[in-house]
């Protein structure tokens, strides 16, 4: 279970992190506890599975990024783990994950490309189909950017 401070710990650290050298002493000084036993307590509630994960939200379009395109792949099952682990070499890729094929969408591997360009995301699109050599995919831009936003607890 969590306690108080734990509560305390998810409040501030649910929503964006101090911009600052040391974002988590900057927390522990806030709360009055020293930054190792605020990192010890979120590594707990980490493994206890109470966090799922800390990650950063970046905002494409806010730093140049105007091509984001969806690439759904259709990717044989049994070379699905082996394409997985050269997609996620490729920088250019935010987002890699499998999905079950529906009827008449035959797409299992979902990946996020992000370019300055549409013309440099069609480069980029080729050249990850070439490393994992599968051409049957389809491509889906984004055409707008919706508030991303995480639940909030202990308000």
């Amino acid at each position: 279970m969590v306690d108080e401070l734990d509560k305390s710990i998810i409040r501030c650290i649910q929503t964006e992190l101090p911009i600052t050298q040391k974002p988590y002493q900057f927390i522990a000084d806030q709360l009055e506890i020293d930054e190792t036993e605020l990192l010890k307590r979120i590594e707990i509630m980490l493994e206890k599975g109470i966090i799922r994960r800390i990650g950063a939200v970046l905002n494409h379009r806010n730093v140049g990024f105007q091509a984001n395109a969806m690439v759904v792949w259709a990717i044989p099952e049994d070379q699905v783990q082996e394409s997985g682990k050269k997609l996620i070499l490729h920088s250019e890729i935010s987002h890699c994950y499998q999905r079950k094929v529906c009827p008449n969408w035959p797409y299992n591997v979902y990946t996020m490309i992000h370019a300055r360009t549409k013309e440099e995301c069609e480069t980029v699109i080729k050249k990850v189909a070439n490393s994992i050599e599968v051409y049957d995919y389809e491509v889906l831009y984004s055409t707008t950017e919706l508030k991303k936003t995480s639940f909030l607890y202990f308000e």
